[in-house]
């Protein structure tokens, strides 16, 4: 009975790479030299010209396919939702980057009309994120300290402590534009790669544990200095306990108000989200109650908490970055045009699988960018983006940028005509806003234990780079995951997971022997399958393994033979061995002195020379005067290229000699499946030699497994198959130099079943 399935017949010729590019011919392809490149990239026409318009300026692509009277209505609604929550979120992480808040709503403006115009991302919310703005945070507190005189920047005379920090601010903010921009026109969008899913998780769990730590302060109502560095929040948390007496009870009392009630209505917005029209924006509604009853019961006056203070009408006048703190802060900007970028580009993605369009990465880094070069020149604060402002701004409809402006707008309103009204807030309102709104970045702590089950090294990374930034800082934090995300792809490289193969019974198909029951194993033949590329670091470890899988050192056993060649010589010169009709005969042992086959070492690593010997040694049978030679338990040794992408010098080396160590025990080489492109250049490096030959190559596993079994076809199971070594001194007539093919011992049950190669 046939199995289910569908099944498949192929009848061809069997092929090695030679035979399959005799019949098939190549098709010739010429390589692009340099100059080549350099000229077409340097070549202009009107439809590249056009292709770049539309690339360094996206808005043409989608306003051309706008639907006004389908979108401008959700756009709208979006747009005021989200601007409402940018101002509450602007003026909430500024209290992050220790600056005044209203520079935090200049972060929801400026950078935005930038976006609107270069961005490719349609859904995204662009202004102040909060990791960013505690990285910003950590820069300002250490130029300009709540204690001790601020560093020796010539721009700082004259200037208060406010502004000062917002300097400060805004030139790292220009700096971290300047990095962004520039790697976005070198193309280098790929940086963020580098940067996993499992990586970004461990680093933003401990930025949500840096921005708790330092938000206590205010839902407290102390005055604690900022700390920046190595430790820093061990030192912040010890002196929130010193000063825990001295919490100011309506602060306290207010946030945790604000943040049960918050808390609440976000669980019900997620539970009825289909339901609901639009979410209810919770945190806005909080703000404005708190703002109002903070008013009517004055309570600054009265129980002396902190207030957001008196917010300016208007915006910052343009101002040049300062140099000397490019100089002081360019190891902290790099890092932050980094993280800005690949959080924005990550959320971007989602929006865009979503919604079905393309993003470009480099176009991203141009766009954030030239958005933080001209937020900065406005002292604005690190713009990039907020995973739950960019959610209110699609889940309320919004469609394209259009909504970003929009919300542009309303913080422009805010800050131009009624900043004044929120001059009363609370800080520790706006604190518990933050707080409420790390559940999500806190809760990324339950995929530890679902890492830990599936994929070991990836927990690793992820809690090695969340406790590295929450104990040395987020810069430093971020520099250790990359370190420890790079050892991990080397380690999975360098010791990558060998496997010995077999063939399923009756198929072309070859599994791990380990991982079926019913096998097919040839006797005599070993098929070893590498599945990662080899390079100098993984090498060794390579031929570790295939020695391993083999069950035999090649080399020592070539060693063994020559020291054994040169003894039966010494022994035929002496007369001491003499040929007869069946072969060599012992007649006398004398000891030979073995320090006399030490003295050339390096002879014996040489291929055996059989010259001036009168027969064939069979090394697998029992030799005369004691001579011990292990016995070679194959005689054919494939190995599975297919998952090899590339070999560097180092590899084609080793993997060389490792081959004619094999070859020179009269191991036939075997090497399937090789990608073209590899089997290119090594023909190009002159791999190939009297020993190492290009007939060694096949195309497929299959194909070298049925010219094995072509060439030896007494070879059966190895189950089933047990040597027997013929007693006796006799040793086979020389023939072609080679030592004859072992005899087995098969039983007559395998003997009588034909060989199935089925394809």
């Amino acid at each position: 009975m046939e199995p289910a399935g569908k099944h498949y017949v192929v009848s061809r010729p069997l092929y090695s790479e030679d035979a399959f590019a005799k019949d098939h011919k190549r098709t010739t392809r010429k390589s692009k030299t340099l100059l080549d490149h350099f000229k077409q990239y340097f070549t202009c026409d009107s439809k590249r010209a056009k292709n770049a318009a539309l690339s360094l300026m996206p808005i043409i692509g989608w306003l051309r396919i706008y639907r006004l009277k389908e979108w401008l209505l959700n756009d709208i609604v979006s747009g005021v939702s989200t601007g409402l929550v940018a101002v509450l979120q602007g003026l909430a992480y500024s209290l992050l980057a220790s600056i005044p808040a209203w520079y935090g709503l200049f972060a929801a403006f400026f950078p935005v009309i930038i976006y609107f115009f270069l961005g490719t991302s349609r859904h995204i919310s662009v202004g102040a994120f909060p990791v960013l703005s505690l990285m910003v945070g950590a820069v300002v507190t250490r130029l300009v300290p709540d204690i001790g005189p601020p560093a020796n920047i010539t721009g700082f005379e004259g200037l208060t402590i406010d502004e000062q920090r917002a300097m400060v601010s805004a030139s790292v903010t220009f700096l971290m534009g300047i990095f962004q921009l520039a790697m976005g026109v070198f193309q280098v969008g790929f940086i963020v790669i580098y940067l996993s899913d499992t990586l970004v998780s461990g680093f933003t769990t401990a930025a949500a544990v840096h921005i708790l730590v330092s938000q206590l302060k205010f839902v407290l109502g102390l005055t604690v200095p900022g700390i920046s560095g190595p430790l820093s929040i061990i030192y912040t948390l010890k002196d929130i306990f010193l000063q825990i007496t001295k919490t100011n009870i309506c602060d306290l009392v207010t946030a945790i108000v604000v943040m049960v009630v918050v808390f609440i209505v976000k669980e019900l917005n997620d539970r009825y989200k289909s339901k609901l029209p639009v979410p209810i924006p919770i945190e806005v509604i909080m703000t404005v109650i708190a703002c109002g009853v903070s008013y009517a019961v004055n309570f600054k006056e009265k129980f002396g908490v902190d207030v957001v203070g008196k917010i300016p009408s208007g915006f910052e006048p343009p101002t040049a970055p300062s140099l000397e703190i490019f100089q002081m802060t360019v190891m902290d900007a790099f890092p932050m045009a980094i993280v800005g970028f690949a959080v924005a580009f990550s959320v971007g993605k989602v929006y865009a699988v979503k919604h079905d369009y393309l993003i470009d990465g480099n176009q991203e880094l141009i766009a954030f960018g030239a958005s933080n070069i001209f937020g900065g020149t406005f002292s604005s604060l690190a713009a990039s983006t907020a995973l739950s402002r960019s959610a209110v701004q699609e889940s309320t409809g919004g469609k394209t940028q259009i909504a970003g402006l929009l919300s542009a707008l309303i913080v422009m309103i805010v800050t131009l005509a009624i900043g004044f009204l929120l001059e009363p807030l609370q800080k520790s309102v706006l604190g518990a806003v933050v707080i409420i709104n790390l559940k999500g970045m806190l809760m990324q702590v339950r995929e530890v234990p679902y890492l830990w089950r599936k994929d070991r090294p990836d927990c690793v990374v992820w809690v090695v780079t969340c406790v590295a930034s929450i104990l040395l800082g987020l810069d430093l934090g971020l520099a250790v995951g990359l370190g420890i995300e790079l050892l991990v792809v080397v380690f999975r490289t360098q010791f990558p997971r060998c496997s010995v193969l077999a063939n399923i019974r009756g198929t072309d198909i070859y599994r791990d022997r380990k991982d079926y029951l019913s096998m097919y194993e040839p006797g005599g033949v070993k098929i070893f399958r590498i599945p990662s590329p080899i390079f100098f670091a993984n090498i060794e470890f390579f031929r570790g393994k295939l020695l391993e899988a083999v069950g035999f050192n090649p080399l020592r056993i070539l060693r063994k033979r020559n020291k054994a060649l040169r003894k039966i010589k010494k022994l035929l010169k002496k007369g001491e061995l003499q040929v007869t009709a069946k072969g060599l005969l012992a007649i006398g042992s004398s000891p030979i002195d073995e320090s006399e086959d030490e003295c050339n070492m390096e002879d014996l690593d040489l291929p055996s020379d059989y010259s001036h010997l009168p027969v064939q040694v069979n090394w697998n049978s029992q030799l005369p005067a004691n001579i011990c030679v292990p016995p070679v338990p194959i005689h054919s040794l494939v190995l599975d290229f297919a998952a090899v992408s590339f070999l560097d010098m180092s590899a084609m080396k080793g993997l060389k000699a490792a081959l004619k160590e094999f070859i020179r025990v009269d191991v036939n080489i075997y090497i399937v499946a090789c990608d073209m492109y590899l089997y290119k250049k090594l023909q190009s490096i002159k791999f190939f030699d009297d020993e190492i030959q290009t007939s060694m190559f096949f195309v497929t596993l299959h194909d070298a497994m049925l010219h094995i079994l072509e060439r030896h076809p007494d070879t059966t199971n190895v189950d089933s198959v047990t040597e027997k070594v013929p007693t006796g001194h006799t040793f086979d007539n020389l023939g072609n130099g080679r030592s004859s093919l072992r005899s087995r011992m098969v039983s007559s049950k395998e003997q009588d079943k034909p060989v199935e190669t089925k394809l």
